[in-house]
């Protein structure tokens, strides 16, 4: 599948229109009527247009959300027919799996076979699992200590009221699924808007909750740039935003949401370190090493940029990877044969290449990689680099790409000390054969998620989120329910 002759007739005609934005149950157009281009990664091409929407669209979207929270069907369904609710989205994202596959590769630049087997059901199953927690917000009996005055105490949790949801674009389908879910499961109103460069799985998921039966106004999905988003986290009848992107954006949106002083929830960056000691199975971390930094290009938040392997190992791994790096094949997501797609833009392709030039002129060391692939598309090799010091831009800053820094180090002491400095602590993962020195590293590194001989693998039941610059709140479990929540507390004098 190369060309859209070859896509299903229903995805087709979708590209083939101009595509509104959600508002109050409505499709709908911006009156000023400007549109935007969807282009895909893999070969520069436009694949759809898409509108822009401004004030008004947002205040409308607002006023909708507003009014389902408040007044309308929303606000007094039950917890059963709301589980019941994103449970039929579930199916539909099911049902619907292949289009939206394809639209996530064209979108994205990813792997057709990863979107179809992970991601696309990734999203259903937040929707089951999500589904769940509809019937379960649990409050406590509480006894009280007042002298001479009797209480009943309890508390409940209620719903924060109308959301702003600002999803990424490297799992655009997924990362809305983790938001809407459990936003909707908490009986709270959305405004989803996706990223600029990737709003179609989103917009195609927007007419699922139509097909559900979900009431006008509870999901709004409103498309366009970054004065869209600042137009939401702006907004004063906005209660909570929820943001997953990068630590620049973050600190703009904090200072943004101080009008009304809404909540935020942020899943920002990371340098995860992948931790290799001289005991662990060579095979597995050769193959998780690889995985961890490649997969989707490197464009991961979790991704193991920073590599550390023990002395006594250090060239035997360091050869495995060289060869699974070297060895990859580069090419369109829909092609079977490849394992590794391009960048999301030229932009992100050249802020790539611009911090691996910075830190070969800091005297870093490429060993395999570190140049644009010559080609239609935004591709840039799979790149490994030795020689780092703790202070190169490359080993500092996110890099999201496939660009990878390897360090020696003898024990733990050192191990521990390389992994936390940094300004990130989003997740990481140690890999041994000794499972005390497993449970001491994990409980020494400072970041949100450790994975033990595995690296980049989620549930949703697991919470996820990270430590320091790395963002505030979790996901996942009862945790994404609490940022949706507020934690009312009740004294009935007796």
């Amino acid at each position: 599948m190369n060309n859209l002759e070859d896509f299903s007739k229903q995805t087709t005609t979708f590209l083939e229109q101009p595509r509104p934005i959600l508002v109050g149950g409505e499709w709908i157009c911006p009156s000023h009527l400007k549109w935007l281009q969807t282009i895909n990664p893999a070969d520069g091409e436009v694949v759809g247009e898409y509108c822009v929407s401004g004030q008004k669209e947002i205040d409308r979207a607002v006023c909708s959300a507003r009014e389902a929270f408040k007044h309308g069907e929303w606000s007094t369904i039950k917890p059963a027919q709301r589980s019941k609710l994103l449970w039929k989205v579930a199916e539909l994202i099911d049902r619907h799996a292949q289009e939206l596959a394809i639209l996530e590769t064209l979108d994205s630049g990813k792997l057709y076979r990863s979107a179809l087997e992970g991601e696309v059901p990734a999203a259903a199953e937040a929707f089951r699992y999500f589904s769940g927690w509809c019937s379960k917000m649990e409050g406590k009996t509480l006894q009280t200590s007042i002298p001479n005055i009797d209480f009943h105490a309890y508390t409940k949790y209620e719903p924060v009221g109308v959301v702003g949801l600002l999803v990424p674009w490297n799992g655009p389908l997924v990362m809305a699924a983790w938001k809407l879910a459990p936003a909707l499961a908490a009986g709270c109103t959305c405004i989803l808007k996706p990223a600029q460069q990737t709003p179609l799985s989103t917009l195609k998921l927007g007419e699922f909750f139509e097909m559900a039966g979900f009431p006008p106004g509870v999901v709004n999905i409103v498309t366009g740039d970054a004065e869209t988003g600042t137009s939401i986290v702006d907004h004063p009848g906005i209660d909570k935003i929820a943001f997953t992107g990068s630590s620049t954006t973050a600190k703009k949106i904090i200072a943004a949401s101080s009008g009304n002083l809404k909540k935020v929830s942020l899943e920002l960056g990371g340098k995860s370190p992948v931790i290799v000691f001289d005991d662990a199975d060579t095979a597995q971390v050769i193959i998780g090493a690889s995985e961890a930094i490649f997969s989707n290009s490197g464009q991961v938040c979790v991704a193991g940029s920073r590599l550390f392997i023990q002395k006594t190992k250090y060239e035997e791994i360091l050869e495995g990877i060289l060869k699974k790096a070297t060895s990859l094949k580069l090419g369109s997501g829909f092609d079977p044969e490849t394992e590794m797609g391009p960048l999301i833009s030229e932009n992100h392709r050249v802020y790539v290449d611009n911090l691996v030039r910075a830190s070969i002129s800091e005297g870093a060391e490429v060993i395999c990689g570190g140049e644009e692939v010559s080609v239609m598309g935004f591709f840039y090799e799979p790149t490994i680099m030795a020689k780092i010091k703790n202070d190169m831009t490359v080993y500092r800053n996110e890099v999201f790409g496939p660009v990878l820094t390897v360090m020696p180090f003898e024990d733990e002491d050192e191990a521990v000390e390389l992994a936390n400095d940094t300004h990130f602590g989003l997740a990481g993962s140690i890999w041994t054969s000794d499972i005390a020195r497993a449970h001491r590293m994990a409980s020494s590194i400072r970041a949100g998620l450790i994975w033990i001989n595995s690296h980049g693998i989620p549930d949703l039941s697991v919470p996820f989120g990270g430590y320091k610059q790395s963002g505030w709140g979790r996901e996942n479990g009862w945790n994404s329910m609490e940022n949706f929540t507020e934690l009312k507390s009740v004294m009935v004098k007796l």
